[in-house]
């Protein structure tokens, strides 16, 4: 387990983390991970495919690289025939599976966590192997993609497409497929067909919001396009500082959903991950220094605060991907190669970045 002493120079940030804080946060995700690799919200909650591999890239840059690869384990074991993933599994127990509907952002985004954890650790083997698992994924997802780019939110139970879009999962994604094109790369095993379909979502995201279900009341519908990859320069600030007053709570963080008094730590570290690969490190560094009043005893963070009313920490759960997403987000404001390269574009396909314009 990491100590103190062990903790990278890229988890240090002031007002954030400490060595200690850092070393106690990462001990914290590492006690939530079962013995089969899976890493449930927390022990005795659900485990979703996305949360799951957050939390094993939070590990890996912890330099926990064999923790994080057993995580990856679990995916490549109990995978669907078809590529996918239940979106829920009560405890992260294969054989408890409490939605049996499949999510896309969900599924792709384990092509995210292996690119991630192959620039840490450089293990070609665990690339090889992790191969099949991501083009199942991808293949899976793909086949919910719409004739306007987007794609579709899930699958359900018994199969049937829910052709309605999500922009937050849609931007998900668009950073997943091009996570995958570059393992592919890597791999020498050109996939032009996964690079058209990325095309045209990057610019559904961009140019066409009527694709997509209006969602706009929620914080990760403002911040993950730039997040995700999809818009960035001029574009980028202008939609961040265009909602800025709305959903930024001073002091507090990002709320989650408006109007309702509630910021919460996921959204309130992705949005600073956001404003990082802007370019905007001094923004992303006040916003996640607002957070620590989530930090609890033992190095996790509630999940969210609610400030009016009767204030309170709600929901009362410290969850592991809430510690995960801050970890990534110091560790991309500490200059981490691995991080960086998943976030801020670095190694990833040319050819498929957003114009300055956005459009």
């Amino acid at each position: 387990m990491t100590s103190p002493e062990q903790i990278a120079e890229h988890l240090l940030l002031p007002g954030v983390l400490t060595a200690e804080q850092a070393a106690e946060t990462v001990a914290g995700v590492l006690a939530a991970q079962r013995e089969d690799g899976a890493i449930p919200w927390f022990r005795g909650h659900h485990l979703d495919p996305w949360d799951h591999t957050e939390a094993a890239m939070a590990l890996d840059t912890a330099g926990e690289h064999t923790a994080a690869a057993r995580a990856y384990e679990w995916l490549a074991r109990h995978q669907n025939a078809d590529g996918s993933w239940y979106a829920a599994y009560h405890d992260g127990d294969p054989d408890d599976v409490t939605d049996r509907s499949r999510e896309s952002n969900f599924v792709a985004y384990v092509a995210v966590g292996v690119w991630h954890h192959y620039l840490a650790t450089g293990d070609d083997a665990f690339l090889d192997r992790m191969w099949p698992v991501v083009y199942g994924a991808v293949e899976f997802v793909l086949a919910l993609q719409r004739p306007g780019g987007q794609i579709g939110w899930k699958r359900e139970a018994d199969g049937t497409a829910v052709d309605d879009a999500l922009l937050t999962g849609s931007s998900s994604i668009y950073q997943a497929l091009r996570c995958a094109l570059a393992i592919a790369e890597a791999r020498e095993e050109p996939q032009p067909d996964w690079e058209l379909a990325t095309g045209a979502l990057g610019h559904a995201i961009r140019s066409h919001p009527e694709r997509f279900l209006d969602k706009s009341r929620y914080s990760m519908d403002w911040y993950y396009p730039v997040l995700a990859g999809a818009v960035r320069g001029p574009a980028a600030t202008a939609r961040i500082d265009a909602s800025w007053d709305d959903f930024v709570v001073p002091g507090l963080g990002a709320r989650c959903v408006l109007p309702n008094p509630w910021v919460t730590g996921g959204e309130s570290c992705e949005l600073a991950l956001a404003l990082w690969a802007m370019g905007e490190s001094d923004r992303a560094l006040e916003i996640l220094q607002s957070v620590q009043h989530l930090r609890a005893e033992g190095g996790m963070y509630w999940t969210g605060y609610v400030f009016e009313g009767d204030k309170a920490v709600w929901p009362e759960e410290l969850t592991t991907w809430t510690a995960g997403s801050l970890l990534l987000a110091v560790a991309a404001l500490g200059g981490d190669e691995a991080t960086v390269a998943v976030f801020g574009g670095e190694r990833l396909p040319a050819g498929l970045e957003p114009d300055c314009c956005g459009s």
